[in-house]
């Protein structure tokens, strides 16, 4: 539906207006699939995830809006100290977006974050990626 992406498009323009430990540039994309060579830069992606519509009221509805960020690098030898890092920047982007309002979306209200998987050990293990997903819940009336 038009409200998810539209919402995770202004996640994105708030990300990009954001000063972080780590510079990226955010992208909304339709699918969040990257080439391993492309990783070699810090990807940070945001993606419409999901939609539950529940009534308010007669002629209100509640639309609770799912938008995933995921934040991904191809790690060099301190594998350590580079997902240290990459968990702080996750970490800085969670308190980034707590409570923010969305200038392109001021009908949608944050409700939560979830950090799931804080990171994906399969992806570290077969290729050495570090992949991090924040699933961010907004909350619209119409």
């Amino acid at each position: 539906m038009a409200l998810a992406i539209d919402i995770a498009d202004a996640v994105a323009a708030e990300l990009a207006g954001g000063t972080f430990s780590q510079a990226f540039t955010p992208r909304r994309l339709v699918i969040p699939a990257h080439e391993l060579a492309e990783l070699a830069e810090l990807r940070v992606s945001v993606v419409p995830k999901a939609m539950e519509i529940a009534g308010a009221s007669r002629s209100l509805s509640q639309f609770d809006v799912q938008v995933d960020v995921g934040v991904q690098k191809k790690l060099g030898s301190d594998l350590d100290g580079e997902v240290k890092a990459l968990c702080d920047l996750v970490d800085e982007i969670a308190e980034f977006l707590r409570g923010r309002a969305l200038a392109g979306a001021p009908y949608a209200t944050w409700v939560r974050t979830a950090n799931e998987p804080v990171y994906a050990p399969e992806h570290l293990v077969e290729q050495r990626v570090f992949t991090s997903v924040l699933t961010l819940t907004y909350r619209a009336m119409k």
